[in-house]
């Protein structure tokens, strides 16, 4: 008889999994992630494969959040956990509490890989990056709204130019922070109800490979790129690139110089316009003294200089004003010989004279009649003859008084100048014809005035043939005229 205990199926597999549990209740396993799948439950199914084994591993909703990265195929990994057996299927499986990236090695590899991939898609390239807007009004900043990252943008602003910020706040760690920072970058473009930034900024302090890998998921990469606001990446420190800084359209090595490439320095722009103003206030009064000092170099010419041409055309003129008579003399001779007598003298003398002839009295009334439509014909052509005549003459007298009102003297004083006389009513054309204490009579376009010459003639002092001759009665600037 066999002494073998008998088991039940549940038994069994009940009691292999007390076994598998208490004897690896904590494991560590090195391997790489095959098969991933996230179901609907939020429970994460996966593979970690080595070249020569397979083990199916769970990880469960709860713990999903509480990793700092999204499993991926092809990551090289250290899982810690427990193992255990699934009755229903009677198979083994990692239960996986904690995961990590097996070193830096694996994230550099994974980064070059997505570095790549991206780079080959275009998104890296200077031709698609958009220069920053030089005064933005509002602007956008994506990062954790605690800690000093925050801080250190909002007080640089500050400082340099205030403007309106406008925060979303985001995990900038975990596995959730990825997830978060794209519907940040997705809002700002898209979102209602608030002003609509002019620049973006995503920000965040110093950590190590695995704190910023959430800037290296590829959906953030491709969020920015997306993004029709320019982009400022401030992530890490000098030395930390991530993906996003290959997207972003500009790339600061903190935070802080973020902010200060963001906005300008409102003190300089205010000495800058203040210099702009001083320099051009000079120039106007530069331009203003130079004008000034141009307009007192520039001397009236003398007098007799401007009269002498004038007066000379004047005397033309008066010279021909007797033969400008003598034109029309003959036109009115003509115009009396043009004269036509009474027509009814005319009928009357006809009359007689056909009285003294014996003709018939149809003949005769034939022969008035004729001989009155050429008198009217002949007076009708008289007329236009003198009319043309009389409007031809006065054309041209009109012509000649105005040629005589350019040349006379009087629009001349018109202009401001005035006309000197002497006692004895001689035009004087030279100041070698005055001497000190001659009376004088200054003409002007209203009236006439005295005046007395003062100081010593050019002939008591042939050595000063320069000096200016003083008048008495000193000109107003109405009487002495603008000559322009």
């Amino acid at each position: 008889m066999d002494n073998t205990p008998e088991f039940t199926v549940s038994e069994l597999a009940m009691s292999l999994k007390r076994t598998v549990e208490q004897t690896y209740g904590h494991v560590r396993v090195r391997g790489e992630l095959g098969r991933v799948t996230v179901a609907k439950s939020g429970h994460c199914y996966l593979d970690v494969k080595d070249d020569k084994a397979v083990i199916n591993s769970i990880i469960w909703k709860g713990v999903m959040g509480s990793l700092s990265m999204r499993p991926e195929e092809g990551m090289e990994v250290i899982c810690e956990g427990k193992l255990s057996t699934y009755p229903g299927r009677s198979n083994y499986q990692l239960i996986i509490s904690k995961m990590e990236l097996a070193g830096e090695g694996a994230l550099m590899a994974l980064f070059e890989k997505r570095k790549k991939k991206l780079a080959a898609e275009g998104l890296f390239d200077q031709d698609r990056k958009r220069d920053l807007p030089f005064m933005p009004k509002t602007i956008g900043v994506v990062t954790s709204p605690t800690g000093s990252v925050i801080r250190d943008i909002l007080h640089r602003i500050v400082d340099r130019f205030p403007v309106h910020v406008l925060v979303w706040p985001v995990l900038v760690q975990g596995d959730k922070a990825a997830e978060q920072i794209t519907t940040a970058i997705t809002g700002f473009n898209h979102g209602e109800g608030f002003p609509r930034p002019d620049l973006l900024i995503l920000a965040r302090g110093g950590g190590s490979l695995e704190d910023l890998w959430c800037f290296n998921e590829e959906n953030v990469a491709r969020a920015a790129a997306a993004s029709d606001i320019p982009l400022i990446s401030a992530v890490g420190h000098e030395t930390d690139w991530t993906l996003i800084d290959y997207v972003a359209d500009y790339r600061a090595p903190t935070p802080t110089g973020a902010a200060e490439v963001a906005v300008p320095v409102m003190a300089d722009w205010v000495e800058t316009l203040s210099d702009y103003g001083l320099r051009l206030a000079r120039a106007l009064r530069r331009n203003v003294t130079e004008r000034k000092n141009a307009l007192a170099a520039a001397r009236l010419p003398r007098l007799d200089a401007v009269l002498a041409p004038v007066q000379q055309r004047l005397d033309l003129a008066c010279a021909k004003l007797p033969g400008a008579a003598r034109l029309f003399e003959r036109p009115a001779q003509k115009l009396a010989a043009l004269r036509v007598p009474n027509p009814k003298h005319v009928i009357d003398s006809k009359a007689a004279q056909l009285s003294s002839l014996r003709l018939r009295p149809e003949s005769i009334t034939q022969n008035i009649t004729r001989q009155s439509r050429v008198l009217t014909q002949e007076m009708r052509t008289a007329n236009n003859v003198i009319k043309r005549k009389l409007d031809s003459q006065s054309q041209r007298l009109s012509r000649a008084g105005k040629l005589l009102e350019a040349y006379s003297y009087q629009g001349v004083l018109d202009r401001g100048y005035a006309l000197v006389q002497t006692e004895g009513g001689e035009v004087v054309r030279s100041k070698d014809k005055l001497t000190a204490g001659d009376a004088v009579t200054l003409t002007f376009a209203d009236g006439q005035s005295k005046a007395t010459i003062e100081g010593q003639s050019a002939k008591s002092k042939p050595a000063k043939p320069k000096q200016t001759k003083r008048i008495a009665r000193k000109l107003t600037p109405e009487q002495q005229g603008d000559l322009f």
